[in-house]
């Protein structure tokens, strides 16, 4: 029998599974559930040319791929329980957690036998089906089950009236708010910090970067590239204050530890995110972790049929063994894939290079592979504090990672080679 899928989260992860699925030749009913009312939209536009413009934001799929994907859409539905049902074991495939019917490598197609049932007042009577129950009634019930709820911004406590950017709604109210402001106040410097900033600046705004480590985004592209990430912030006019702290933030100013007073007719907070796993977590042990559903290279959760991808998930890494949470473009992607894979019981797909873009100040800044697993870096294009750069980060003499500013084509053929390079050895 055909399984049915229930996809929780209408996103970038979730479209991509659906996406995956249909590719690789499921047949059986997908229902997309999202919080919010949109259809699925480009987000990183929100940090950039959306805070620019106010234009409508591009949706990640128009209307005719709506009807090929043939997939129920339940928006504006926030999912507020999950029940798993027991283990299927009739239909379970030759890996644990996998529903996929692989006999003679094809699915059967039983009419109805595994259809998902919307606002079901008695759902899964016999309990071997997952159950995901809505907010202001009803459930929705599927075979397989895929986490993509995403991740929502982290508040600064006790600060009413600070803008985060996280959706189309908090951009549209940012994007208003710096029609009218003369100086903005960003606590946090990193990737949406720093975008937003590149923005602001651009549309005439005084802007002050506040960051508590001494090198913002040292963490993820090490301290030499991101020094000279905050040397772009300086030539455009951006005042960054660092290894500091917030003391208050009052009508007008932001108080800091130190003792600097920072003068803000507005403020940004962009300091990280939280993964949106409670709602299912809280009731259920094995989705239960610090940070993110936890899964296994295959986007596996411990319990059979349920995988989680995207913003939510902390993935296990085959060769180290930890869990780390990406929140970049091409990981959604690749873990959708991924898992799409492993309920079709088709070929898995090569693994690549993480990597993700930001574009600040009219430039596209480039990144590939892992950075902390460097034990040098090398200047090949360019140099750090000019307008254009590119460095390899090696180990031992071996290229890990890749990172350019404003060369794009240098950059692809390193990530290129990245990407061989793994699919190789895995």
């Amino acid at each position: 029998m055909t399984p049915s899928i229930a996809i929780v989260g209408a996103s970038l992860a979730g479209l991509s599974a659906a996406r995956a699925l249909r590719a690789r030749g499921f047949p059986g009913p997908i229902t997309l559930i999202g919080d919010e009312p949109h259809l699925p939209y480009e987000r990183p536009a929100l940090s950039k040319q959306f805070l620019h413009t106010g234009e409508p934001i591009s949706l990640l799929e128009d209307h005719s791929e709506t009807t090929a994907l043939d997939a129920e859409w339940l928006l504006g539905h926030r999912a507020i329980d999950f029940t798993p049902g027991s283990a299927r074991t009739d239909t379970v495939g030759a890996t644990a957690g996998s529903l996929a019917d692989r006999h003679a490598g094809t699915w059967s197609t039983t009419s109805g036998a595994h259809r998902v049932d919307r606002r079901d007042e008695h759902p899964a009577a016999d309990g071997s089906r997952h159950v995901i129950t809505l907010e202001g009634g009803g459930a929705v019930v599927a075979d397989i089950v895929v986490l993509a709820t995403g991740a929502r911004a982290r508040r600064f406590p006790d600060l009413p009236g600070a803008h985060y950017l996280r959706n189309l709604d908090d951009a549209a109210r940012l994007h208003e708010m710096l029609r009218h402001t003369r100086k903005l106040a960003i606590i946090g410097a990193g990737f949406i910090g720093a975008e937003v900033a590149a923005a602001a600046r651009e549309l005439g705004v005084d802007v002050t970067l506040i960051d508590a480590a001494a090198v913002p985004g040292s963490g993820a592209l090490g301290e030499s590239v991101a020094s000279a990430c905050a040397a772009l912030h300086a030539r455009h006019g951006v005042r960054l204050l660092t290894a500091t702290r917030i003391e208050a933030v009052l009508p007008g100013a932001v108080h800091l530890v130190d003792g600097q007073r920072v003068a803000a007719d507005a403020v940004l907070v962009g300091i990280g995110s939280l993964p949106n796993t409670e709602w299912a977590s809280s009731a259920n042990p094995l989705l239960h972790s610090p940070n993110g559903f936890p899964v296994d290279h295959l986007g596996r959760t411990a319990i059979p049929g349920v995988y989680a991808i995207g913003d939510c998930a902390r993935v296990a890494d085959p060769v180290t063994g930890g869990h780390s949470r990406t929140e970049h473009w091409h990981a959604a992607i690749a873990q959708a894939n991924t898992i799409a894979a492993e309920i079709t019981g088709t070929a898995p797909p090569p693994r690549t290079a993480p990597y993700f873009w930001s574009h600040q100040y009219g430039k596209l800044l480039q990144l590939a592979g892992d950075p902390s697993a460097a034990t040098g870096l090398r200047v090949i294009d360019g140099a750090l504090d000019d307008e254009s750069f590119t460095v390899l980060y090696e180990l031992d003499d071996i290229p890990v990672a890749v990172c350019a500013l404003d060369n794009p084509r240098l950059f692809t053929r390193h990530r290129k080679q990245l990407d061989r390079a793994l699919a190789a050895v895995h």
